[in-house]
Order: C-alpha cells, then sequence, then structure tokens
C-alpha cells in the first residue's frame, strides 16, 4: 500500500476511529485478572496514541511532499548503480552529441494534484542514477498552432527530504499556472520533476561525488537529454531554466552557475549558498567539494561572469542574505534578482514558497522572451496579453512587501 496513496490514508483514519471507539466500549467491561486487564487497557491506549501519530504524520507529509514511499521513509531506497569519476564537466569525456536517442514510455502519475503529469522511470547512462522523472506539458503543446514550436522547460527540485512530487501537489505549480499560460500571462514551461532524493537517509547536495553519487550529471545531463529526446523540448541553455525551493532552490542556482551552457535563469526560494545549509547534504563533507559546490565561490572566482539569471527569494536569516551575497559578487552579464519577504509571511513552509510560484514564473517568462528576442533560442514567446506580464511582475514582487534589489 503506498505511502502518500489515498487507501492508505482511509484506512489509517479507520484505525483512528476504531482506536477512540474501543476505550469507550470496553474499558469497564475487560474481564480476567486485574493484571490482564490493566494490559488491555494499556495495549488499547498505546494503539489510540500509535494511530493518532500515524495519521498526523501521513496527513503532514501529503501536505508537505517530504517522503515519496516507503524506501524514503525507511531509509532503504538507493537510487544510485554507479558513480564514476566524471571529471569537472561531468560528462567523463563523453561526447553527449554520439549518444543515441534516448526512449521512454511514460504512464499517468498517480497522487494530490498529479493531474495531466506524466512519469517515467529513467536509467541515467552518463549518471548512473535509476530514479522516476515527471513531466507536465502545457496547455498549448497539443494545439496545432504550436506544433512545431520547441518549448521552454523548467526543472522543478524539490527540498531535503522531499518528493518530486511535492511541486505538483503542495505547491500546486499546475494549478496555478495553466490559467496564466492559457491567458499568455506565463510562458508555456515544460515542467519536468526529476527524483532528487537518490541516496537513503542522506542530501545529495545535487553534485557530483565520485564513488557515491552523480547527482548533478543525472539533473543536468541525463534529465534534459531525456526531454529533448522525447518532447518538443527547446535546447540549452536558452530554453533551460531550474527552479527549486529550500534545499532544491540551492541546488538550482548552483546548477545554473556551475552550468551555464545547460541552464540560462534560476529560481531559489529560500535557498542558501554554502552546501552546509543542509545538515545531512553529502556536498558539505568535505572542504573541497563544499566549495565546488557553494554557487557565491563559483560566481566569485569565475573568469568569465556567466550569462545567466537568477531570481531569489528569503526572509531574514532563510535565502536573503545568500541572495544579497549572490547580488553583490555577481558581474554583469550575470543578473540578480532578490525579492526580500518579511518574517510575517510565515516560516520554512509550503505555505511561504507556494505563493512565489506566480510571480518567479513571471520574472522567467520575460528572462525567456527577452532571449527570444536576442534569438538565442527556438523558445515560443510569451503570446501578447495587453503587457500584462510586466504589470503583473511589479505587481506581483511589490505585492510581498519587500525590498527588491537588481544588478
Amino acid at each position: 500500500m503506498s505511502l502518500t496513496g489515498t487507501p492508505f490514508l482511509y484506512t489509517l483514519i479507520v484505525l483512528f476511529a476504531v482506536a477512540l471507539i474501543l476505550p469507550l466500549a470496553l474499558w469497564s467491561r475487560l474481564r480476567g485478572p486485574e493484571a490482564l486487564r490493566t494490559a488491555g487497557r494499556v495495549l488499547m491506549l498505546l494503539f489510540a496514541q500509535g494511530t493518532a501519530v500515524a495519521l498526523v504524520f501521513v496527513l503532514v507529509n501529503n501536505a508537505n511532499g517530504l517522503y515519496d514511499n516507503w524506501g524514503d521513509l525507511l531509509g532503504t531506497g538507493n537510487h544510485v548503480q554507479q558513480a564514476a569519476n566524471l571529471g569537472a564537466d561531468g560528462t567523463g569525456g563523453i561526447a553527449l552529441k554520439r549518444l543515441p536517442k534516448v526512449r521512454q514510455n511514460f504512464t499517468q502519475a498517480s497522487g494530490p494534484g498529479m493531474r495531466g503529469v506524466r512519469e517515467t522511470q529513467l536509467k541515467g547512462r552518463v549518471s548512473g542514477v535509476n530514479a522516476e522523472v515527471y513531466v507536465w506539458l502545457p496547455p498549448q503543446y497539443g494545439q496545432p498552432r504550436y506544433r512545431h514550436h520547441k518549448f521552454p522547460v523548467v526543472e522543478l527540485l524539490p527540498g531535503y527530504p522531499g518528493s518530486a512530487k511535492a511541486w505538483f501537489g503542495a505547491m500546486r505549480v499546475t494549478r496555478q499556472l495553466a490559467p496564466l499560460m492559457r491567458g499568455g500571462e506565463v510562458a508555456p514551461f515544460i515542467l519536468v520533476a526529476p527524483r532528487t532524493n537518490l541516496l537513503a537517509g542522506v542530501d545529495t547536495g545535487c553534485a557530483n561525488i565520485p564513488g557515491t553519487v552523480n547527482a548533478d550529471t543525472w539533473l543536468s545531463i541525463d534529465v534534459p537529454k531525456m526531454v529533448t529526446d522525447n518532447f518538443r523540448a527547446a535546447p540549452a541553455p536558452g530554453g533551460w531554466a531550474v527552479a527549486g525551493y529550500s534545499a532544491g532552490g540551492h541546488c538550482a542556482v548552483k546548477l545554473a552557475v556551475a552550468h551555464p551552457g545547460r541552464y540560462m535563469a534560476a529560481i531559489s526560494m529560500s535557498g542558501y549558498n554554502d552546501p552546509i545549509g543542509e545538515r545531512n547534504s553529502l556536498a558539505a563533507q568535505n572542504l573541497r567539494v563544499r566549495a565546488q559546490n557553494n554557487p557565491y565561490l563559483l560566481l566569485r572566482k569565475a573568469r568569465t561572469a556567466p550569462r545567466i539569471a537568477l531570481y531569489l527569494s528569503g526572509q531574514p536569516h532563510d535565502g536573503y542574505e545568500a541572495g544579497i551575497a549572490l547580488e553583490q559578487t555577481a558581474k554583469a552579464p550575470t543578473t540578480v534578482h532578490v525579492v526580500f519577504i518579511p518574517k510575517s509571511a510565515g516560516g520554512h513552509t509550503m505555505a511561504l514558497w507556494r505563493p512565489q510560484v506566480v510571480p518567479s514564473f513571471r520574472w522567467l517568462s520575460v528572462q525567456m522572451g527577452r532571449h527570444h528576442a536576442r534569438g538565442r533560442s527556438a523558445t515560443p514567446p510569451v503570446p501578447s496579453s495587453g503587457g500584462s506580464t510586466h504589470a503583473a511582475l511589479a505587481s506581483g514582487t511589490a505585492s510581498r512587501a519587500g525590498a527588491v534589489r537588481r544588478r
């Protein structure tokens, strides 16, 4: 029975109801020696407490997309088949253009918010990762007038622990963006959510660590190749962006900074720069790997500033300072857009990040449009809607009641 499935939730609700009724019905009716009656009453109380805790856990897990299955919860899941040393660029010297096309079978994904989302099990030829990937196609994808268009793509990364499904469920990304795509207020993005929880009990930090995991290559090479081989996806870098919250926000910025030839933009909600921001991050266990996966250090030491755009939102001591640090060290043509969110907006939860989906994707639509205007990509322009995208971008960020700095 699936950890996040409706049958399991309903089973727990029924068991919890039974656990409440049992003491009321049997407390004074138990027969036998006093020790046996006491033991029976203790068991009923433990049963009631156990089912209550389990029900609350499942409700919280479903609301926040923390654990996708029993393997994630129990720490028995391992999605890494091999982790060769792939070098600084994460390719291992492989000529990626010569690799055969990846042909995948897709099924309808299940779970809250997964309507219209396709699921596939991808074996990464370069990374050695074997894990699921979820893909959602924009409303325009199947329309005849778009049949020759190649659509921009956004990879969606969850926090840690976190399920790739959380963007569609708890974050409600398609529910929020689909109407805006139809109305021309947001570009018609293909949304791709790959698994990032690849090893039991630890956060990979989206890093390549020889002998352990090649999470960077999984996200920046294997997943994009699969998407471009199976869908009308725009080529990199002009047609590709990455977005994440919490640990996923850190990964999004790190991937864009480290690979400007693969991504043109990144969105980070409550992210951090130093991998040690997540105590269970593998990338934080070694000083060299830690420095190699710190986007602030990567930007500061870059010989040539990458042509990327970054959107960073956060609260004091929860992402905002990290964004300011990137803004201060960035040099043209790197652009940084920092959004301050007051503490009154809530804490480090989905309730904070969910309202940021629309303004961040409006910003991204503008960035994609600029690249299209410069002829850098084959992505379709945002349909005209009387300048609504630019107006909404301004009002969306201003409504967060924050100080916005740009460079």
